[in-house]
């Protein structure tokens, strides 16, 4: 999988929950050890979530440092998900115990403002050991989040889509209106909103 040999004084950088209706984008940063080798270790998106959970506790446990950060629902309505999802990134960053030399960033852009050179890296997460651990992390923290959102409103059905836009969402979404925590100016929720389908009105 890997292609660019592991540099223990490198970050990979990678994000979860760009595209979803509701809930935080997060972010994840991980430095790894000289020619770490974790079986399975590959885009968190290939993984089953049983794989995934079992690989973060693993690269919790071993990686050199580790962060996770993330941007709100109110950052991502100032900033837009884009630029709310580069806060992340940098937060997830300039939250590591030990500041990296230079990170490589999965995707066509990086953060602004960091304190070190970056690389955007296409596909990084499938070429880079360090973008492939840092995607498991943030991945298995967005989740966290939705579990935790399930727990609170399990009308939703969170738990099971995770927050994206699936027919099980929209129709939930219908029928008992718009949270908090949805993103308000995603289309599905922002045409709710017009029309006043507020969760606490309907339910």
């Amino acid at each position: 999988m890997t292609v660019y040999a592991v540099l223990p004084q490198h970050a990979g950088v990678d994000e979860a929950g760009r595209g979803p209706l509701v809930g935080s984008v997060f972010a994840a940063a991980v430095m790894l050890p000289a020619d770490y080798d974790l079986p399975g270790l590959t885009d968190s998106k290939k993984l089953s979530e049983h794989r995934r959970d079992t690989l973060a506790v693993q690269i919790r446990a071993q990686a050199l440092a580790w962060s996770v950060a993330a941007a709100d629902v109110a950052e991502i309505a100032r900033y837009n998900i884009l630029h709310a999802t580069l806060l992340a990134m940098r937060r997830a960053v300039t939250g590591l115990n030990r500041l990296p030399e230079k990170v490589w960033v999965d995707g066509n852009r990086t953060p602004p403002d960091l304190p070190m050179p970056a690389e955007a890296v296409v596909q990084g997460d499938g070429k880079i050991a360090a973008i492939s651990a840092a995607s498991i992390l943030a991945k298995t923290a967005r989740d966290a989040e939705m579990y935790a959102l399930d727990a609170q409103y399990p009308q939703y059905g969170f738990a099971r889509h995770k927050g994206y836009g699936t027919a099980a969402h929209l129709a939930a979404l219908q029928q008992h209106g718009v949270l908090p925590q949805h993103r308000a100016d995603f289309a599905p929720v922002r045409a709710l909103l017009a029309q006043g389908r507020l969760f606490e009105k309907l339910d």
